[in-house]
């Protein structure tokens, strides 16, 4: 009886540190209101925010909550979540998808006007976690699958709101087409198709 006793005030005494522990990681977790509330948030500070996060694959973005509270998630929800709050602190950016060859892979990232580059989740631990690219869905379906030593298939800019959870295609580049024939590539703002 002693022994049976001893055991279940030492599992009791586990589970409170235990539990304990969990509120201290939880309290330490990143939030949406130090994210949107950051005054000196950048790209690259944004991108260092997320060091140690870990890769988790989820069929469903997440919520930015989960995503935050968790500390794991995949590419999409990274680069909608940079959507969101770099949007938000006046930069202007465009959610990318690159679709690449011989697998059912595709590679989500958030492309940012003023920093001329990319976002991508798999590069957040390094020192230049912002990945230099030209504006064109080309450019960027080139280096991200240079990224992966891959080819790719297509590329697509899309919207997304947490609200709506659906992503919606803008424009699509697809890899055998002539550039010259790319919808992006009547814009103005970018530079002529090579």
């Amino acid at each position: 009886m002693t022994v049976w006793i001893h055991r279940s005030r030492s599992r009791k005494r586990c589970l409170i540190v235990i539990a304990y522990a969990l509120t201290l990681l939880q309290l330490n977790a990143l939030t949406m209101e130090e994210l949107l509330s950051d005054p000196k948030i950048t790209p690259k500070r944004f991108a260092d925010k997320f060091a140690n996060f870990a890769y988790q694959y989820y069929v469903d973005v997440q919520s930015p909550e989960v995503f935050l509270r968790n500390e794991s998630g995949d590419c999409a929800d990274y680069a909608i979540l940079s959507d969101y709050v770099l949007k938000r602190k006046n930069y202007e950016t465009r959610l990318i998808r690159v679709v690449l060859v011989g697998t059912l892979l595709a590679h989500d990232v958030c492309y940012v006007v003023q920093a001329k580059g990319y976002l991508d989740y798999n590069n957040r631990i390094y020192f230049r976690n912002v990945q230099r690219s030209g504006p064109r869905l080309r450019e960027i379906a080139d280096k991200v699958a240079d990224s992966f030593d891959a080819n790719w298939t297509s590329v697509s800019e899309y919207t997304y709101t947490y609200d709506e959870d659906v992503k919606h295609l803008t424009l699509t580049v697809v890899k055998t087409d002539p550039p010259s024939t790319d919808p992006d590539a009547g814009n103005p703002s970018l530079p002529p198709p090579k």
